[in-house]
């Protein structure tokens, strides 16, 4: 069984939990009230790497937070890991290690209902196959 900030859960649900406990945990006060409105509008992704047993939280922010949002959110989440009093995250009643990184950098979709407009494979690959046909190329039959 996972618990993540003291807090059963399987593994399919660790970003749910994970989201829901930040925002339990967080200090009452200005802070902590940004901090809950900003966890509200984010989204977390969890990838767990097999090699290294790493736990990695992607906390993705929405593009209009600065510099001083994200700041303010990396603050409030240190602090609940090191006051919490439980570890950040466990499996079997063993301490993973982990990290949590907050961004706004999001992938384009190439496929699907919600594909990026321009971001077709063909949009993306045309520059290349331009380039491998485009004029004053040197052709490397003569090389």
């Amino acid at each position: 069984m996972w618990k993540i900030l003291g807090a059963e859960t399987i593994y399919i649900d660790l970003p749910g939990t994970a989201k829901r406990r930040l925002i339990e945990l967080a200090e009452d006060g200005e802070k902590g009230t940004r901090f809950r409105e900003l966890m509200e509008r984010s989204e977390i992704m969890f990838l767990l790497n097999g090699e290294t047993e790493e736990n990695s939280f992607f906390i993705t922010v929405p593009d209009d937070l600065g510099p001083a949002g994200i700041q303010t959110m990396a603050d409030v989440i240190l602090d609940i890991a090191k006051n919490a009093g439980f570890p950040f995250i466990t499996a079997g009643d063993k301490e993973q290690r982990y990290q949590v990184i907050i961004t706004n950098n999001k992938e384009p979709e190439l496929i699907g209902l919600n594909k990026t407009p321009g971001m077709s494979s063909v949009e993306v690959f045309r520059p290349i196959i331009k380039s491998l046909d485009s004029r004053g190329r040197a052709n490397p039959e003569f090389l």
